[in-house]
């Protein structure tokens, strides 16, 4: 099974998709699971704008998420005339935004989106850009489903690296924690 919230989750999740005018997500993403990151499901008189944060500009053109018919953004650290036209040909628009160390510069892709009136955000990606965004100050708010499942090692949900001290972690304010069908629905406001 690919699901591992219930239905009622994924439907929340959806309804949280809908009300951001933009969706941002990572290319490692989008190579290990190929999503759509679309609204489905429930009433939405458009799709959110999808952001792909792709410093290698990776990011296959036959992804699923160029099915749904919508502004596709994709901010990248390389300039590849090629693979830019490759990608322009599925509707993407193509913006190189590198910072020093060879990734694409977070707080310059927040400023091009705000300058496109991106109001509101909404990240669905993996460790790593959650990681990097929340390392940076760069994000808001967190919102977790948490399943009654254990299911092993896996993935972290920020990769924010080795801390030497415990002050250096994340300081979170819990919001409101609520049951959404069999999981539970937490959200936290970084302070």
């Amino acid at each position: 099974s690919q699901w591992i919230t219930g239905e009622a989750a994924r439907a929340d999740g959806h309804a949280w998709r809908a009300r951001a005018c933009t969706l941002l997500t990572g290319s490692g993403t989008v190579a290990d699971d190929d999503p759509r990151l679309d609204v489905r499901g429930i009433a939405t008189p458009r799709q959110p704008t999808l952001v792909v944060a792709d410093s290698r500009l990776a990011l296959s053109p036959q992804a699923r998420l160029f099915q749904p018919k919508r502004p596709v953004w994709v901010y990248t650290a390389v300039t590849d005339p090629a693979r830019h036209a490759d990608l322009a040909e599925r509707g993407a628009q193509v913006t190189a935004l590198p910072d020093a160390q060879g990734k694409v510069d977070l707080e310059a892709m927040l400023r091009d989106l705000a300058r496109r009136e991106v109001n509101e955000l909404h990240v669905e990606a993996g460790h790593r850009l959650h990681g990097a965004l929340l390392r940076a100050g760069l994000a808001d708010e967190l919102l977790v489903y948490l399943a009654p499942r254990l299911l092993g090692p896996g993935r972290g949900m920020a990769a924010l690296g080795p801390l030497q001290a415990l002050a250096e972690g994340v300081a979170l304010e819990f919001g409101p924690a609520e049951a959404v069908g069999n999981d539970l629905r937490l959200l936290a406001r970084v302070k």
